[in-house]
């Protein structure tokens, strides 16, 4: 059985690696040039009191992303801690 898991439901506090960015023209660009790439870590470091966006360290910076764009990047290899 094969489930993708996305960002957007990645709790605070864990680690995954980008499995895949979905997306199209100008978002998948967007978030690809955010350097939200294939096998990069990415740790949630928290999630706004409303639920929207999402904060995560990613490549040693903090990228907030919304929880619509984080849906559409699929992730795998999920771990606790370890900030990127």
């Amino acid at each position: 059985m094969d489930i993708n898991m996305t960002l957007n439901k990645l709790a605070v506090g864990k680690t995954a690696t980008i499995k895949k960015v979905g997306g199209e023209g100008a978002l998948r660009c967007r978030l690809l040039d955010m350097g939200l790439i294939p096998k990069t870590k990415v740790f949630v470091r928290k999630v706004a009191p409303m639920g929207d966006p999402i904060e995560v360290r990613i490549r040693g910076y903090e990228l907030t992303i919304r929880m619509e764009d984080a849906e559409k990047i699929e992730i795998d290899d999920i771990e606790n801690g370890r900030e990127g």
